[in-house]
């Protein structure tokens, strides 16, 4: 095996292994992963209030809440996971697509697109698991990891063009 074909295979299993991940994770059931009881095990109710801000919001359409601390910060961390597991499928997208040599924009945005497509069909998926439901919004947090790894992607891709270019 030549060490470049060698290289992309190794990125192609990563980034398959990845959405494996992913799709196993969006077949689990929500009671499956509510984390409010393992969160009311490792913090009092007064300890946590004192930590997250005071502040209310809809999301698709259900009210997200300071007042109750434990869904407040379940949201927040799944959120917060729903960004970086397509961020990091973005990236492996892009270094599997940059390891086939294709040229670096090329590669930049199929990686991207790739990332967003798969983050749609997860919640596609998930409309089909009992307790869970799949939402359009969700789409738009995953593209905010996928925009972010993007964004990484293109300033480090132009600084170098840039050093390269004032030598």
């Amino acid at each position: 095996m030549k060490p470049r074909l060698r290289t992309y295979g190794w990125w192609l299993a990563a980034t398959l292994v990845w959405m494996i991940f992913i799709f196993a994770k969006s077949a689990e059931t929500y009671q499956e992963q509510d984390m409010r009881p393992f969160i009311r095990d490792l913090i009092q109710e007064d300890v946590l209030r004192q930590w997250i801000p005071q502040v209310e919001f809809t999301y698709d359409g259900g009210l997200v809440t300071y007042k109750k601390p434990y869904d407040f910060t379940e949201f927040i961390i799944r959120k917060a996971g729903h960004v970086s597991e397509f961020a990091l499928l973005a990236f492996l997208w892009i270094r599997t697509l940059l390891a086939m040599k294709r040229p670096f924009w090329t590669a930049w945005l199929a990686g991207g697109f790739l990332a967003v497509l798969y983050a749609a069909s997860d919640e596609w998926h998930q409309s089909f698991v009992p307790g869970r439901t799949g939402h359009a919004i969700d789409v738009g947090m995953d593209s905010v990891g996928v925009l972010l790894v993007m964004a990484v992607f293109a300033i480090i891709r132009l600084i170098r063009a840039w050093n390269v270019r004032s030598r």
